[in-house]
């Protein structure tokens, strides 16, 4: 059970039978067919699925060493790998699995060097399964409610001199806007600007209509309380500032600390584990960062989630 500390921040308790270790991982999954078996198990439950031949439901069984299964009645096969992310991959099944388990139990990511060097295939094979796995992670639209805050923050490029936002037209650095439900989940999106069209359409996005929005005193938020609906309804936000040019970043219940915290965990992870992104892929970095924080109470059964999106792509 979680308990929410100072400043609305949520200590994590994670329970036992949710914990997944190393260990766990080496009994579950200690061969490749133990992995294809637990894939089939996901797409088809019992071996039970639709044969296109016999036009019912059918049992199927493994097929030798092959990653196929055959209808016990007509012996057409099925292929549980097929339009997943492993389809056609000569990489071992086992360190498919290995790699996801890596990139769902770190707290700040894993690059695919240190992919590379845990599983002993190439770089560019290392690299290929980061990009597949991370894809995976997306999150579905979010719609966050009650207690909301949300922060704008730039990632990527190096300011020269002097402090504040960059300089219009400095294409270094990339806006991105972060909304947090305060204990729940986060939205992280990069946005084409920070003016107040932009920033107001994620919040009748992502913000359920009559919650608390928090925000510091940047210009585009100031009309969040007024915001109204596609047919001109009054979509009931409120909405309170904390004044970080006045060194105030607590008011009460009036702050931005958890997302704040979640830009950080962000920020640190990219200089210290992937050093720099590229702006062609820096949604996907925030989307396996928004991943992890939205399954962290879940322990390293992050890992089984990434399997389970594994199976849903296929679908």
């Amino acid at each position: 059970m979680n308990t929410i500390g100072p400043f609305g921040k949520v200590k994590q308790h994670i329970p036992k039978e949710l914990r997944y270790s190393m260990r766990d991982f080496m009994n579950e999954f200690p061969t490749d067919s133990a992995c294809l078996e637990y894939l089939k198990e996901q797409r088809y439950p019992g071996g039970v699925t639709q044969c296109k031949t016999c036009g019912v439901e059918r049992k199927h069984h493994r097929v030798g060493n092959r990653t196929a299964y055959a209808c016990d009645h007509c012996g057409r096969h099925i292929y549980p790998l097929a339009g997943t992310i492993f389809h056609k991959s000569a990489t071992p099944l086992r360190l498919w699995f290995y790699a996801a388990y890596l990139m769902g139990s770190t707290r700040c990511g894993i690059s695919a060097k240190q992919i590379q060097r845990e599983t002993g295939v190439t770089y560019k094979t290392a690299w290929r399964m980061f990009k597949q796995i991370r894809s995976l992670l997306g999150e579905p639209d979010t719609k966050l409610q009650k207690t909301i805050e949300i922060d704008e923050t730039y990632i990527g490029g190096k300011r020269k001199s002097g402090t504040g936002r960059p300089m219009r037209g400095d294409k270094t650095k990339i806006p991105v806007v972060g909304i947090v439900e305060r204990g729940g989940k986060v939205v992280a999106k990069v946005v084409p600007s920070l003016t107040g069209a932009d920033l107001h359409g994620l919040v009748k996005k992502h913000v359920e209509p009559g919650s608390t929005v928090y925000s510091d005193e940047f210009q585009s938020y100031a009309l969040i309380g007024k915001l109204t609906g596609d047919g001109g309804e009054r979509l009931g936000y409120k909405h309170d500032t904390v004044k970080h040019g006045q060194d105030e970043y607590v008011r009460g219940d009036v702050h931005t600390n958890s997302v704040e915290g979640f830009w950080a965990l962000v920020k640190n992870g990219i200089r210290g584990v992937y050093h720099q992104v590229s702006p062609e892929y820096l949604q996907t970095y925030l989307d396996e960062y928004a991943f992890r924080y939205n399954h962290r109470f879940e322990g390293n059964r992050q890992f089984k989630r990434i399997l389970e999106r594994v199976s849903e792509s296929a679908s």
